[in-house]
């Protein structure tokens, strides 16, 4: 049965609050006058068990904006630390964000967090907004990987505000409220680790075993050895399927790192167009350190982090240097796995990973557009008959792929290996293979020029834009009608796009 936040204050819990104060601030959002809607996520509300018109009331609206607390909210800012840019820190903590309490939901207990909901103790230098822009390109992402079926935060809605808001320029105000199991970050743990205060670092370690890991009580030896291993091999698959899709995250500081393997904290973030390894998406990042190709040992880097925030719990360094190793042959296993199915093969086999590999560097070579090239490659399979079927049929199906790129006699010689590994599969059908890699290679993707279209739209007034461009990314397998401009290529303009840090 759905229902309204203020009908159910029974549905909310606190248990991060219950940690105690060294864990966190509670304070009330700050007000925003005369709010508005921008855009809410119905798949969402029906998942978290909310009435959808109430989601379209005045009391949402007031609610998810920071206006006004409904009953069971117990609004709080959380402590934290970390690396930014490989250098430490020191304390960060949510500058821009208040956790609401624990929602109750058939998928079990949901955190619900405004964020750009007002200043917190925090902020540092921060005014704890956030602004229409940003907002938009968040509440879109995070709707848009979860359909990709990536581990993410969710967003529930935006709200706005003419409230103005200095960035590089004026902009006006927004509320994303965002939900997620835990939005615990590896900067929590190194925050009480550097700190010296190791009884909160036990507390907080234990607090995440007991609601998210209990397995790792259930082996022999040390606990938060395991819990790092577990966070070691969740990160390794997340990272590994953003790696599937050309996703660059663009600020992959530790506290910035979901302690359940989540992606989280959508800011200078970009599904690439034109493919290139060394591609950096955040404009702030001018030593390219979170470029594309660097995101896997970004995170290895990060998860070491955390080995070092924990070893004030375990028996000896070596057992936090064990307990990553995982990450060294989980990460590679899962992202072939994830290119094999882009390219149709039922199970590895030797050789396999040299296809993937001569593909994106065929790709790399001629700055072919990632989305396109590989759902191309999806659409031609249909054309391979059984061995020995006609050479010609198998040309014609490849000549799509085939127009991206120049070096045509390399994709050719390339095509024909793949093509000879596709029909060695045993029972190989053509048009089931095609389904399957369909379903793995996305239509459409939340490209930056698509994200800047629907903010400039917004910020006149107009949604439209934002709802349908959010209907394709909430199906982006799908081909669907009418839809055709949301994945073709990019204009010459989106390549002079800039996302900085403050997106």
């Amino acid at each position: 049965m759905h229902a309204p936040f203020a009908d159910l204050p029974s549905r909310w819990s606190h248990r991060f609050a219950e940690l105690g104060p060294d864990f966190h601030t509670e304070l009330r959002p700050t007000p925003l006058p005369a709010p508005y809607w921008v855009g809410t996520s119905q798949a969402l509300a029906h998942e978290l068990g909310l009435d959808p018109a109430w989601l379209q009331s005045e009391e949402a609206l007031h609610a998810f904006t920071g206006n006004q607390l409904l009953p069971g909210m117990r609004p709080l800012a959380s402590v934290y630390s970390g690396h930014q840019f490989g250098h430490w820190a020191g304390q960060l903590g949510d500058g821009r964000a208040i956790l609401l309490g624990e929602l109750a939901t058939p998928q079990g207990p949901r955190e619900v967090q405004l964020k750009g909901a007002g200043l917190t103790p925090y902020s540092r230098m921060g005014d704890g907004r956030a602004v229409l822009r940003s907002s938009i390109r968040e509440f879109l992402c995070s709707e848009a990987m979860h359909a990709l079926g990536i581990p993410t935060s969710r967003a529930l809605c935006i709200t706005g505000s003419d409230a103005p808001v200095r960035r590089e320029e004026i902009e006006t105000a927004a509320v994303v409220t965002r939900t997620a199991p835990s939005f615990i970050r590896f900067g929590h743990f190194e925050h009480f680790s550097h700190s010296g205060q190791h009884a909160q670092l036990r507390q907080l370690a234990d607090f995440v075993i007991d609601h998210f890991y209990p397995h790792c009580r259930e082996r022999a030896g040390n606990p938060y050895a395991h819990l790092l291993e577990a966070v070691s091999e969740r990160t390794a698959h997340t990272v590994a399927q953003w790696q599937a899709v050309g996703f660059c995250h663009g600020v992959m500081n530790t506290d910035n790192m979901s302690i359940l393997g989540l992606t989280i904290d959508y800011g200078p973030f970009q599904f690439m167009d034109a493919f290139n390894p060394a591609h950096i998406c955040n404009h702030t990042d001018s030593g390219g350190r979170y470029a594309y190709h660097r995101q896997p040992n970004i995170a290895y880097w990060n998860l070491f982090c955390l080995g070092q925030a924990l070893l004030p719990l375990m028996d000896e360094q070596q057992q936090a240097l064990d307990a990553l190793e995982p990450f060294k042959t989980v990460f590679p296993a899962a992202l072939q796995q994830r290119m094999g199915a882009k390219l149709g093969l039922a199970q590895l086999l030797p050789g396999d990973e040299a296809l993937t590999e001569q593909f994106m560097q065929l790709m790399a070579k001629d700055a072919v557009d990632f989305t396109i090239a590989w759902r191309r490659l999806s659409h031609a399979v249909a054309g391979f008959a059984a061995p020995g079927a006609a050479e010609a049929d198998a040309r014609r199906a490849l000549e799509p792929v085939r127009d991206l790129f120049l070096q045509r006699d390399a994709f050719d010689a390339w095509a024909q290996a793949w093509r000879t590994r596709l029909q060695s599969q045993p029972d190989f059908d053509p048009l089931a293979t095609q389904a399957s890699m369909l379903r793995t290679n996305p239509q459409v993707v939340l490209r930056n020029h698509l994200g800047e279209i629907a903010i400039q739209r917004a910020r006149e007034g107009d949604f439209s834009r934002l709802q349908r461009l959010q209907a394709a990314l909430e199906q982006p397998f799908d081909a669907l009608p009418g839809c055709d401009d949301l994945a073709d290529f990019p204009p010459e303009w989106a390549t002079h796009i800039e996302i900085s840090c403050s997106s």
